[in-house]
């Protein structure tokens, strides 16, 4: 940021923001007199003694803000969480700010995959940052690089959304915005960029309305599933010549496409209200009674 403050402060004042999250603070103990806002509670992480990094949040004064400590080898990544409690009848919301250098090793990797991990069992997160991975096809669920493979496996397989759609930064999607619940994050903007950045602005609305009574989830119905259809279906692709010359992961995630869409064609959704899927399947009520 640095002497993008002044700025920032103007652009808040305008758009009237709740939340404001900075990849990439640049800050020291010498900001520590100038990067206060009025009216935001603001928390923060920084890199003493390495360039261009740590991460910032700021939380309106009028939302109840706790930092989170997940506790997996903290001092390894630029990785911020803060849980901001709901009003009354509305979930809790964990928020991430999050920056990847470029040149980040495989354990530092590890580290933010599994600090990833930990947030999305929550029940409402929103994930934002820069993850330096223009390599990602997000269209195509593909990748260039084995370290983007790696990051995408952790989206998928932590079942999280990136729903920014736009290059942020010279024709690159770098700053991404995830989530683990469909609905929970809307109206996504590029807003231009602050001073002499290259980065693009992201601006989003979190979506607070839905109550955890009224919530819903989509399953598959394997009980009207033709599995006919979709071993016949799986079984017209020529495999070898669709993972030829392919690694781990690439064949991976080519069979991934060709299954779920077999799986699109052969087995319907059905929506399954959250009340119920709270109970294990084991569950029955003559066990539920004896607990009650």
């Amino acid at each position: 940021m640095g002497n993008k403050q002044e700025e920032l402060e103007t652009c808040v004042r305008l758009q009237g923001y709740d939340l404001i999250g900075i990849p990439e603070t640049w800050w020291d103990s010498s900001y520590d007199w100038s990067v206060g806002m009025e009216g935001y509670r603001l928390f923060r992480k920084d890199r003493q003694g390495r360039r261009g990094e740590g991460v910032a949040l700021y939380v309106n004064d009028q939302l109840e803000g706790m930092e989170l400590h997940l506790g997996m080898d903290e001092e390894l990544t630029e990785s911020l969480w803060v849980r901001i409690k709901g009003s009354t009848g509305a979930r809790d919301i964990i928020v991430g700010v999050c920056y990847r250098p470029p040149d980040q090793g495989d354990r530092a990797d590890e580290a933010l995959y599994r600090q990833i991990g930990a947030a999305s069992h929550s029940q409402a997160l929103v994930l934002m940052g820069d993850f330096n991975h223009p390599d990602i096809c997000w269209r195509d669920n593909t990748v260039g690089h084995k370290q983007s493979g790696k990051f995408l496996e952790c989206v998928d397989d932590n079942f999280l959304l990136q729903v920014t759609e736009e290059p942020t930064r010279r024709g690159a999607m770098l700053d991404l915005l995830l989530t683990n619940k469909e609905g929970l994050v809307g109206d996504v903007k590029l807003k231009g960029s602050l001073s002499c950045s290259d980065h693009e602005m992201v601006e989003f609305r979190i979506l607070r309305a839905a109550r955890r009574p009224h919530s819903k989830l989509t399953t598959l119905d394997f009980r009207r599933a033709d599995f006919g259809l979709l071993r016949d279906l799986l079984g017209r692709i020529p495999w070898d010549k669709a993972l030829e010359g392919r690694g781990a992961q690439d064949s991976w995630l080519v069979f991934k496409d060709h299954l779920l869409q077999a799986q699109e064609r052969c087995i319907p959704a059905k929506r399954k209200s959250s009340k119920t899927t709270k109970r294990p399947p084991w569950m029955n009520k003559e066990l539920l009674g004896k607990v009650k």
